[in-house]
């Protein structure tokens, strides 16, 4: 063992490297299928998305190198993109942290229920994010005649004397939108905390009360959460990333484009240069933007996270 020990002390990074795959070649023969599809479908677009930002590229001609150009125009000159920051950021605000807490609070509630009814409810939660049906019934409830649900209640009580347009007028759209948001957020991330909860030993809960751990609090912030590290990772990355990646929501309640760009997103407008227009090097250069930002703000999180229970 000494003699393996020197060894390994005598040897240069790359011999290391070289030492360590030799050493553990059958895990990275199992973890070379989903490398080679993670770098296919998903190094090489991003790559090659940030090739064509720099790029004038319509799809049917050649692409022509602009350098920052679009990134130029982007933020100088298209209004329309800085608005889409905006309700971006403010749709980020609510539904990233609220939809986190709403996911982690909703999933330990859950954790608390006999196993049978626990899994009905975690059925019942999760359905909305994974239904396009929900869109229907919030149309409905908000539908701008006097026939929508909220629309008849209010008239029926006195409380507006003609139908609010809801799902058209820019006052309420994105309150609309948030709250649907919301209601749909409850997706993986819910699962990896039910997932989470459900993995912590019950050992640790009774040593800890031993330890002087006095209410379900101190037990949630010294036990529960330092044990769920990963899963609140998990949780936090993907409410980020759905909450600066909403625009199904805004095109099935608002349309596209909606009233005065009032709920006009990052990803709207993307489609829009992207898919409508085929504005291939200006779409890319807002796909690099949001990427660098979702990142930035990844990053930000894991620190945070870092944190809890020390």
């Amino acid at each position: 063992m000494a003699e393996t020990g020197a060894g390994v002390r005598g040897m240069t990074k790359w011999q290391y490297t070289r030492h360590t795959i030799k050493k553990s070649r059958q895990l990275y023969m199992m973890v070379t299928p989903f490398m080679l599809f993670f770098t296919v479908f998903t190094v090489l677009p991003v790559g090659m998305s940030i090739y064509l930002s720099f790029m004038d590229y319509n799809v049917l001609q050649p692409p022509k190198f602009i350098w920052f150009k679009n990134y130029v125009d982007l933020i100088l000159d298209d209004a329309i993109f800085l608005t889409a920051v905006k309700n971006t950021f403010i749709l980020a605000l609510f539904i990233g942290p609220f939809g986190y807490v709403f996911s982690f609070l909703m999933a330990w509630l859950i954790n608390e229920l006999p196993r049978v009814l626990r899994t009905i409810l975690t059925v019942i939660f999760y359905a909305p994010s994974i239904s396009g049906n929900a869109y229907v019934v919030f149309t409905q409830l908000f539908s701008g005649d006097p026939y929508g649900f909220i629309n008849s209640r209010l008239l029926n009580w006195g409380l507006i004397s003609e139908p609010i347009l809801w799902l058209k007028d820019s006052n309420y759209m994105m309150a609309v939108v948030i709250l649907v948001s919301l209601w749909m957020s409850l997706g993986v991330g819910f699962l990896s905390f039910i997932a989470g909860l459900q993995g912590v030993e019950k050992a640790q809960y009774e040593a800890a009360e031993v330890d002087g751990i006095k209410n379900r609090w101190q037990e949630l912030w010294y036990v529960t959460l330092p044990n769920m590290k990963p899963q609140l990772l998990f949780g936090a990355v993907m409410s980020i990333t759905n909450s600066l990646a909403v625009a199904d929501i805004t095109v099935a309640l608002n349309g596209f484009p909606s009233t005065n760009y009032a709920t006009h997103t990052i990803i709207n407008h993307l489609n829009d240069y992207g898919i409508i227009r085929l504005e291939m090097g200006y779409a890319c250069s807002i796909a690099v933007i949001l990427f660098f930002i979702m990142l930035g703000l990844n990053v930000l999180i894991q620190k945070w996270i870092g944190k809890v229970g020390t």
